[in-house]
């Protein structure tokens, strides 16, 4: 099983090199129930199947599962755990394209991130634009619970 991988810090005019590049793997976090609860509190999404473990021991999973969104929003501390740039006025999370959910996180599961820099390119205002793979794995399993294409901005 791969460790954690130190965090890599590159000035801005380094960045550009950086295609291609493995960023490694974040910490491992567990998900609670008590963070599930609090995702389906601000999002208002109280389906059973997050929120209720005693029906939920009855439903597909055995035990309820995170919201697959609240499982994408923790991208961006596990993000922070990986990669900085130093050198910028601004970062910017610009986005994100092909999202999938492909396997659900159970309450009690561990999960952290690997990302892997596809390309890196200028944008208008002296800004690096950088494509990068991001998987969230789930400790034990073969499958991860997303994999996404990560878009982020960071301007001198």
């Amino acid at each position: 099983m791969t460790e954690t991988t130190a965090k890599t810090v590159v000035a801005f005019e380094d960045v550009k090199d950086l295609a291609g590049t493995d960023l490694g793997h974040s910490e491992w976090r567990e998900i609670t129930q008590e963070q599930i609860n609090t995702f389906a509190d601000a999002t208002d999404d109280q389906q059973w199947i997050h929120v209720d473990p005693e029906r939920a021991k009855d439903g597909p999973f055995g035990t309820p599962i995170a919201h697959g969104f609240l499982t994408l929003a923790l991208l961006i501390p596990m993000w922070s755990e990986l990669f900085d740039v130093t050198g910028v006025s601004t970062k910017v999370n610009y986005g994100l394209d092909k999202v999938r959910f492909t396997s659900p996180v159970k309450v009690g599961a561990r999960i952290r991130m690997n990302v892997v820099v596809r390309e890196v390119s200028e944008v208008k205002g002296n800004g690096l634009h950088l494509v990068t793979d991001a998987t969230i794995e789930i400790e034990g399993s073969e499958r991860p619970a997303v994999v996404a294409t990560f878009l982020s901005r960071f301007y001198a």
